[in-house]
């Protein structure tokens, strides 16, 4: 890669980082701090509390993204930063599980995937493009290793309170970065701009249906899993909660380790599709792996790296596969579809995780999830590999 491109790639990362690092610092404490607070002790509620901010990022990615097409990246990512700052503010004073999921919905109106993901495409030659996104996917799976480690240290020092605080501060620091750091995007002519297909065309095109498909069933999975996933660790694995990095941060580093010279050999091997449907197929091994087969801290630590690997390999091919099959002029449009159905998988796997824990018991999350990911495996095995710099379509 270019001095530019590495330039860009490790400052979107740390843009996307310090932004997802704000909203998993609450995974590991909030379960506990809910009882603290008028309307905490039912679970459904705290589910909606972890997942809320995938309803407004449903509602407004495609916006975003096609706001980032019309009026340039930069200031649409600027203004949902801005937004993502108010919420945590608004979570920060609130006083009951009530205005907690309120904050975290004004914390997902601020929908910059699609804008993000964009501009590190446009910033990338297509042969270096799977390298950003796995920059960017694995600075999201280092940061989820860190707050687990940093939460419970953070709860007990400031509080919940001081957590949402610390998130629109770090919000605020990706601000700078965008201003100062990041490059700009190029621009594109005048005469082209508008030209590639709309809306429609994107919702008709059958490979990308299917990954949006994708992104849909792993957020859902990776945000069902942590309703039980914490549990498990204390019940099967006798760890107390402030014990809980000892497992997830030897997994993620460990699954870096397997993950980079599998985007490497999709990269350069010519082998795209068997990477990707390998990782879908471990994703769905180890759904089933973790509640038939882990019954011990060493078990559990061992199906979480795994799942690690799957998930980082899975956050960078995908947009990249996207990235390599729409026209320049509508990449901010179609990720914005695509951001739009993950945030809809985060929502929907923190509610139907937190329902059926509390009516089914926390089985039934992981028969679900093992479900998903079999389903998404059997439309994965169906898609055809990009044509690397060209648009193509999978019906």
């Amino acid at each position: 890669m270019t001095p530019a491109e590495r330039r860009a790639g490790a400052s979107l990362s740390a843009i996307f980082a310090l932004r997802m690092l704000g909203l998993f610092l609450i995974l590991p404490v909030f379960a506990v701090h809910a009882r603290t607070i008028p309307g905490g002790d039912n679970d459904i509620y705290v589910g909606l509390a972890i997942g809320a901010y995938g309803i407004t990022q449903a509602l407004l990615q495609l916006a975003f993204g096609a706001a980032s097409d019309r009026y340039g990246r930069k200031p649409v990512i600027l203004f949902g930063l801005l937004l993502f700052v108010i919420g945590s503010a608004v979570a920060a004073l609130a006083g009951d599980i009530y205005m907690v999921i309120a904050g975290r919905v004004l914390q997902g109106a601020g929908a910059i995937s699609a804008a993000v993901t964009a501009l590190a495409a446009d910033l990338t030659r297509a042969e270096h493009r799977t390298k950003v996104m796995a920059m960017i996917g694995s600075s999201i799976a280092l940061v989820f290793a860190l707050s687990m480690v940093a939460a419970p240290l953070l709860y007990a020092a400031v509080g919940m309170a001081g957590i949402f605080w610390l998130t629109a501060a770090l919000a605020l620091g990706s601000m700078a970065l965008v201003v100062w750091v990041v490059p700009d995007a190029p621009e594109i002519p005048a005469t082209e701009r508008g030209m590639g297909g709309t809306l429609a065309d994107i919702l008709r095109d059958g490979a990308l249906m299917k990954l949006n498909f994708g992104v849909f069933a792993l957020h859902v999975v990776q945000t069902m899993m942590w309703v039980t996933v914490p549990a498990a660790i204390v019940a099967r694995g006798g760890l107390a909660l402030p014990e809980h990095w000892k497992i997830y941060l030897p997994a993620v580093l460990l699954s870096f380790a397997v993950m980079v010279p599998a985007v490497i050999t999709a990269e350069r091997g010519g082998r795209f599709k068997t990477v990707f449907v390998g990782a879908v197929a471990l994703l769905t091994l180890v759904q089933f792996g973790l509640h038939l087969w882990a019954g011990s801290v060493w078990m559990l630590g061992l199906w979480l790296t795994l799942f690690f690997v799957a998930f980082n390999i899975l956050e960078a091919t995908q947009p990249s596969w996207i990235s390599r099959i729409v026209s320049p002029q509508i990449k901010g449009t179609a990720l914005g579809v695509y951001n739009t159905l993950q945030s809809i998988g985060l929502f929907v796997g923190g509610f139907v995780g937190g329902w059926l824990a509390h009516h089914l018991g926390e089985a039934s999350v992981g028969y679900a999830c093992a479900a998903l990911a079999l389903a998404w495996l059997v439309v994965a095995a169906t898609m055809s590999p990009p044509a690397t710099g060209a648009r193509g379509t999978d019906n």
